[in-house]
């Protein structure tokens, strides 16, 4: 072992002298500090164009319009006709009735939505059972008899607040 040591030591001292031992440059130092604070900010300006598209990117995952009508990607061409259809006149009619929103009906109105709400929610039931067990008569059927009871409801309270705008008129007539 001390024979191995000996060696190592007569290595070192054949290239004692060949050794690079010139000293740095007294301003090395502070060039070095400064392009690393250069770099560390380089590295922030990343990092917060990186977080910025994140939270973009989260905002536009979590708030997605969930206003858009549900596509029948399982049905037939005129199941998809049909429901389109029905979808746009649906959409209309229930525009009338918000527009015609006022203090005086909105009791009506807000009871209408919830209503709606509730046989939404009941053609959602069919439009999953007919994703599960395919298009059959009785399905389509209900489908089609859900869209029409939507038009003819939205209709009818329609009629209701346009009645009861003409009796507050009249009313209103009587009393001057």
């Amino acid at each position: 072992m001390k024979n191995e040591n000996e060696k190592l030591d007569q290595l070192f001292e054949n290239f004692e002298n060949q050794w690079d031992i010139q000293e740095m440059d007294s301003q090395h130092f502070n060039r070095f500090s400064e392009k690393l604070v250069i770099k560390k900010k380089n590295y922030r300006l990343f990092y917060a164009i990186a977080a910025s598209v994140l939270v973009l990117l989260a905002v536009s995952l979590f708030y997605t319009n969930n206003d858009k009508p549900r596509e029948l990607k399982f049905a037939s061409k005129e199941t998809k006709q049909t429901d389109s259809i029905f979808t746009v006149l649906i959409r209309n009619e229930l525009e009338k009735v918000k527009e015609k929103k006022t203090p005086e009906n909105e009791k009506i109105i807000n009871d209408a939505l919830k209503q709606m709400k509730s046989l939404d929610s009941d053609y959602d039931k069919i439009i999953n059972e007919l994703e599960t067990n395919g298009e059959s008569k009785p399905l389509i059927y209900a489908m089609i008899s859900n869209l029409q009871t939507r038009i003819s409801f939205l209709q009818s309270v329609l009629l209701h607040i346009e009645e009861s705008e003409k009796l507050k008129k009249l009313n209103d007539e009587k009393t001057i």
